[in-house]
């Protein structure tokens, strides 16, 4: 597959939004034909927006989309997990049904812009899927799940969703739920770690074949994890507290804990993750608004797409807020490196779910992590590991650990 030619491209043209983008001809080709995955796109989210598709090229500051497949030709990105995401919600029947009906139609959505674009993209469902489909030259689709919330208390659940696909899967986001403790719920921890319910979910998801992700979880939640887990876990989309210290982001010791167990912590884009951003609270209020006027952003389209867009540019404007930079996030990777070693970091960048730094809005400038990768001293071998290497070695020893439990329990 000839990915070379858009890739230096971006060597001598300024991208939309970006800064000049300083990418040697070396570095972009190493970056074209390093297999590149991102642990973490939450760019489903977008699937079934009016008048929005996958195949063609959006532009984040007229609709916030960040991933796209010209932008992947762009960017380089061969593909990798792709979310479904369910917003925490009321913790009864009521609402771990709905969350139950809303990540089962995220997920078919998934399976659906495959089919329709299956020339382009394949449904991946173990770690010798991704060179393949890269080599036959398509995009990969891996299937992740952030926060357990749609299972309820029901672990059983998950065997439901892994037959559809699923391969990594976090227990919890911004509040607790029915399986565990979030980094950030207000109210504080609930289980102080996991629940029973949670406990049993490792097992099960050892079982099946699905890679843990301690994203969003406590340090509690982190800590139980890797010492029930008897295949190594990721961190899909997570940032160093060393560099900045926020509840979502890990400590170096636990960033040694999860090297030492085989896992991998996959860097994140995240503003609010990366540098301090308080928020005025008129900033705040005029979001408040915004929303209550438009109502759902992902119903908006045409001239009412335009008009949210204009008046949330204002607001920024109006009311800003500290913006992390492509060196910030570098300072963050490389630290994550220095500290775990290159075996044991990977990219997730949060692309469509949040994340972003000024230099860096979408991924047409992914080459610039490469590049500043190779700056820093790494090698074209130490970039395919943390592009995709890592997590794919931490799969093949999660397909092999579930191969050995579903044979005991023949």
């Amino acid at each position: 597959m000839n990915r070379l030619l858009p890739l230096l491209l971006l060597v001598f043209l300024p991208l939309t939004g970006h800064a000049q983008v300083e990418v040697s001809e070396a570095a972009a080709a190493i970056h074209a034909r390093t297999l590149t995955l991102d642990t973490h796109l939450d760019t489903p989210a977008h699937f079934a927006r009016p008048g929005w598709s996958i195949m063609q090229r959006q532009n984040y500051f007229e609709d916030r989309s960040q991933v796209d497949y010209p932008r992947m030709l762009d960017g380089g990105l061969d593909g990798g997990f792709w979310v479904v995401y369910t917003p925490q919600g009321p913790r009864d029947d009521e609402g771990h049904a709905a969350a139950f009906d809303h990540a089962m139609t995220r997920l078919i959505e998934i399976r659906q812009m495959v089919a329709r674009n299956h020339r382009h993209f394949e449904l991946a469902l173990t770690a010798d899927d991704a060179e393949r489909i890269v080599a036959e030259g398509r995009r990969v689709v891996y299937i992740s799940m952030e926060n357990g919330y749609p299972l309820g208390s029901d672990v059983r659940l998950l065997r439901t969703f892994h037959r559809l696909g699923l391969r990594m899967f976090g227990p919890v986001h911004f509040a607790n739920n029915e399986l565990a403790d979030s980094a950030t719920d207000p109210g504080g921890p609930e289980w102080d770690g996991l629940s029973t319910v949670g406990k049993a979910m490792v097992h099960e998801a050892n079982r099946l074949g699905i890679i843990l992700d301690v994203s969003h979880a406590s340090d509690d939640v982190f800590d139980q994890i890797i010492d029930l887990s008897v295949a190594p876990v990721v961190a899909s989309h997570t940032s160093a507290s060393a560099i900045y210290d926020h509840p979502r982001n890990l400590d170096d010791a636990r960033l040694q804990r999860l090297a030492e167990a085989g896992g991998v912590l996959h860097m994140n884009a995240f503003s609010a993750y990366l540098v301090p951003t308080a928020l005025p609270p008129e900033r705040r209020e005029a979001f408040r608004d915004l929303g209550q006027e438009f109502g759902d952003f992902y119903a908006l389209a045409g001239e009412r797409l335009r008009a949210y867009m204009l008046r949330r540019a204002a607001i920024e404007s109006d009311n800003p807020v500290p913006v992390a930079t492509f060196d910030d996030l570098m300072e963050h990777l490389l630290h994550t490196l220095e500290v775990m070693g290159v075996d044991h970091v990977g990219i997730g960048l949060d692309w469509d779910g949040g994340g972003g730094v000024e230099g860096l809005w979408d991924i047409t400038g992914l080459p610039m992590i490469t590049a500043a990768l190779l700056d820093a001293g790494y090698t074209e071998e130490d970039v395919a590991k943390i592009w995709s290497g890592n997590v794919l070695r931490v799969m093949r020893e999660v397909e092999r650990v579930a191969a050995g439990l579903q044979a005991e329990d023949d």
